[in-house]
């Protein structure tokens, strides 16, 4: 019999919050990937999801708009006593954005063996150049983050292929 401990309930429980912006985004084209922040207390501070296409914005990543709502929400760019969860692991852009941010922690779905910046290809928040330690918790609801992604770049691929 698993045990699930209290903390790794409310793991998946914000992470599902950020599968459900996910889906959001996938659905209008963006590649879905979904974050949320919540503060000290646990309360939903900021939310985000990919943007780019919507507005033809390179910066424009999930994290990056949660990053931005939750430092209005806090009248502080320092989130040290936040959490953040994102579906897929960061980006170099998005890395750099959460180290920069004094992030308290970030907790994953899913690795991203292409480009992930926070534990797979490389590693910013435990580089040399990193002024900020940052703890880190990857694979909460994995399977469900990867499929959600592994599908909709089926899906395109398809799309693709039948415009051809």
């Amino acid at each position: 019999m698993l045990i699930e401990y209290p903390e790794y309930l409310i793991h998946r429980q914000w992470m599902s919050r950020a599968i459900d912006l996910a889906q959001i985004a996938g659905d209008a084209g963006e590649v879905p990937v979904g974050a949320v922040i919540i503060d000290a207390g646990g309360n939903l501070i900021a939310s985000g999801e990919n943007r780019k296409e919507r507005d033809q914005d390179p910066t424009a990543h999930a994290e990056i708009i949660a990053l931005q709502a939750a430092a209005k929400s806090l009248h502080n760019w320092r989130l040290n006593q936040c959490t953040m969860y994102v579906t897929l692991e960061p980006c170099p852009l998005c890395a750099g954005a959460i180290v920069q941010a004094r992030l308290g922690m970030l907790i994953y779905g899913v690795d991203d063996p292409k480009t992930g910046a926070v534990r797979t290809v490389i590693n910013i928040p435990d580089s040399s150049a990193s002024n900020h330690r940052l703890r880190v918790m990857g694979g909460v609801l994995e399977s469900t983050c990867r499929q959600q992604l592994q599908t909709w770049f089926a899906t395109r691929r398809q799309q693709h292929n039948r415009q051809k």
